[in-house]
């Protein structure tokens, strides 16, 4: 599962796989904060998932929150680094990327957060703290977006078992765009009925 990784990250990942939930906690963790273990996550679940169906959910939520918790560092990180630094790791996509969170916010984070590799993320992660995408709403998209990702691939490791690797090379996208639409629309919804009982403050 490793073998394209640096020899100490191999052992890394052989030592949270034995560790099952809390290893899966810890690669997602490390790779959404100062290490990158690419799709390494994604392949711990799927594998765990299969051998142990009924913990699925405990392995999609422990993978979710050290994802979270992993962009939350990253965040506090790129707060304090500065936009020089933010320019210096995106390189061309600085003003692509800056101009994305800047226009759509909450929605734009959880849009980013979902797409598949090789999408960039960790520099939407970056230009967030950089440029002060308030916590609360950047936490929720990305915790929306994350669980909503590591959910659907246990599902898939469960249905189609070591089939789901393949599944997800071939259909990734069409899943992920689904998920988007989904919860675009359930966003949009939820705006509209809270505009509706928000009391518009000309009525006393």
């Amino acid at each position: 599962m490793a073998t394209s990784l640096n020899g100490w990250k191999q052992k890394v990942v052989a030592f949270a796989s034995g560790l099952g939930a809390p290893g899966l906690f810890l690669i997602s963790f490390l790779d959404s904060s100062v290490l990158t273990f690419p799709v390494i996550n994604d392949l711990l679940l799927i594998e765990l998932s299969i051998q142990h169906p009924a913990r699925m959910p405990l392995y999609a939520l422990m993978a979710a929150l050290g994802s979270v918790l992993g962009c939350v560092l990253l965040y506090f990180i790129a707060r304090k680094g500065g936009e020089a630094l933010f320019h210096q790791k995106a390189g061309k996509h600085a003003h692509a990327i800056r101009h994305w969170v800047e226009q759509n916010g909450f929605v734009g984070m959880l849009i980013a957060a979902l797409l598949p590799p090789p999408t960039p993320f960790k520099f939407f992660v970056f230009a967030a703290g950089v440029f002060e995408v308030p916590l609360h709403s950047y936490t929720t998209a990305i915790t929306i977006a994350r669980l909503l990702r590591y959910f659907v691939i246990g599902y898939l490791a469960i249905r189609f078992g070591e089939g789901a690797k393949t599944y997800m090379q071939q259909h990734w996208l069409q899943v992920t765009l689904l998920a988007v639409a989904v919860v675009t629309v359930s966003y949009v919804l939820s705006r509209v009925v809270l505009r509706r009982r928000t009391p518009s403050g000309n009525d006393t």
